[in-house]
C-alpha cells in the first residue's frame, strides 16, 4: 500500500478544517460591531447629551400625580423652523420684533447678531386677517456645527432681508440643551420638536416631546409658587394674571407622561401616529415648554411635518373633529405629571423605559 494517497487525504481534511473554521471567524466577527458599525446618532435631528433632558427616558421611579387634563375644542401644532447654515450664504442683520402680532418685519432695535441666510428664505409676518401669531420658534446650527442661535419669533418678510425675533444665549449643540427661545418656559426651541419623518415612519420616536397647554385653564401660578419649575426657569411675564389653573404642579417645565398600565388598547386609540406618540409619551414623556393662549392643545413639530402628515395619511393633523382628533385628545387625557422629575432624577429616576440615546456620530 502506498503512503501518498493516506498523506494526501490528510492534507484534504486540514484544508477542509481550516476553511471551516475560516468561516466560523467570520462570521463572528461580521455580527461584532466594529467601529464603523457602532449605532450613533445625527445632532442636527437629535441633538444634545445622551442625558439631555430631551432624551432621557422616563424611570421606573417616576411618581405620577393626576394631571387633570380635558379635551380641547381643538387640537394642532406648534410649528418650529430649524436650519443648518452655510458660511457661505450673505450674512445678514438679526432684529427685535416690531410686534408680537402683525408688524414683526418692522423692528429697528439690532440684535447684535448676523447669520448666513440664503436670499429666498422667507417666514411671514404675522397677521390679523386672519388673525394669526405663531410662535415661530427656530433654531439655527451655525457653520461651525457647534454653536445654535434661536430665536422666537422668527420672521423674515423680504428676499435677501433682515430676520427679526428676540434672542436665547448661544448653546452647544452636543451640551444638556435645556435652555431656549420658547420664552413662556425658557425651554429649548429645537430639543423635543417632532422631526419630518418621525410620525410617518416605522420607528419608534426616542426622544421626549413638548406641548403647548391653555394657560388660563391649567396651568398654575402664586406668589410662593411662580408658574414654573425645573427644567424651566421661567413662565410668562403676565403668569400671575394669565394663569388661572388648580394644579400647582402643573406649571411651565412640568414633565408629563403616560401611565405605565395604560395601553393602546385601554385607550382605545384607532389611528398610526397617535400610536406612536403614545408610547413617546409613555417611554419619554412631554415637557409644558409655552402658553397655547385657548382652548386648544398643540404638540411642537418642525415645520414640513403637518404636509408630511397629510400626505401619508390622507388627513389633517390640525383639526376640531375626526378620528385623529380624537385619538390626540385621549392622549392628553392620560397624561400624568411625573412629580419627582429633577436635575438629580430625570425622568424620576430608577431604571429607563427605553435604552439612552447612542452618542452623536458627528
Amino acid at each position: 500500500m502506498s503512503f501518498f494517497p493516506f498523506l494526501t487525504r490528510r492534507l484534504q481534511l486540514s484544508t477542509l478544517l481550516i476553511f471551516i473554521a475560516s468561516v466560523i471567524v467570520t462570521l463572528v466577527l461580521g455580527c461584532m460591531p466594529t467601529p464603523s458599525q457602532t449605532p450613533t446618532r445625527d445632532k442636527f435631528l437629535q441633538p444634545f447629551s445622551s442625558t439631555s433632558v430631551w432624551n432621557m427616558p422616563i424611570g421606573s421611579n417616576a411618581q405620577y400625580i393626576p394631571a387633570g387634563i380635558n379635551k380641547a375644542a381643538y387640537g394642532g401644532v406648534d410649528q418650529e423652523y430649524f436650519y443648518k447654515l452655510k458660511a457661505d450664504d450673505p450674512y445678514r442683520p438679526v432684529y427685535v420684533p416690531g410686534a408680537w402680532g402683525e408688524g414683526r418685519c418692522t423692528g429697528t432695535k439690532p440684535v447684535e447678531l448676523w447669520l448666513p441666510i440664503p436670499d429666498d428664505l422667507i417666514v411671514p409676518d404675522a397677521t390679523t386677517k386672519p388673525y394669526s401669531t405663531p410662535n415661530n420658534g427656530s433654531a439655527f446650527l451655525m457653520p461651525d456645527g457647534k454653536t445654535l442661535v434661536q430665536l422666537e419669533p422668527l420672521a423674515r418678510c423680504q428676499h435677501g432681508g433682515s430676520i427679526y425675533g428676540w434672542r436665547y444665549p448661544n448653546i452647544d449643540i452636543y451640551g444638556e440643551g435645556i435652555g431656549g427661545a420658547h420664552f413662556g418656559s425658557g425651554l429649548s426651541a429645537i430639543g423635543g420638536s417632532v422631526r419630518k419623518g418621525e410620525l410617518t415612519s416605522n420607528q419608534p420616536i426616542r426622544h421626549a416631546l413638548k406641548v403647548l397647554l391653555w394657560g388660563e385653564k391649567y396651568l398654575y401660578y402664586s406668589k410662593e409658587n411662580p408658574g414654573h419649575r425645573w427644567p424651566a426657569d421661567r413662565a410668562d411675564a403676565n403668569a400671575a394674571k394669565q394663569y388661572h389653573g388648580k394644579n400647582p404642579a402643573l406649571v411651565q417645565g412640568a414633565l408629563l407622561a403616560i401611565h405605565p398600565s395604560q395601553s393602546e388598547e385601554s385607550l382605545n386609540l384607532q389611528t398610526p401616529a397617535a400610536k406612536k406618540l403614545f408610547h413617546a409619551l409613555q417611554d419619554y414623556g412631554a415637557y409644558v415648554v409655552d402658553d397655547a393662549g385657548w382652548d386648544a392643545h398643540y404638540l411642537a413639530v418642525e415645520r414640513g411635518v403637518l404636509d408630511e402628515f397629510r400626505n401619508t395619511f390622507g388627513y389633517d393633523f390640525e383639526g376640531t373633529s375626526g378620528q385623529f382628533h380624537d385619538d390626540f385628545m385621549k392622549l392628553f387625557q392620560a397624561l400624568q405629571i411625573v412629580d419627582n422629575n429633577t436635575a438629580d432624577s430625570v425622568g424620576g429616576g430608577g431604571t429607563p423605559r427605553a435604552a439612552l440615546a447612542p452618542p452623536i456620530g458627528n
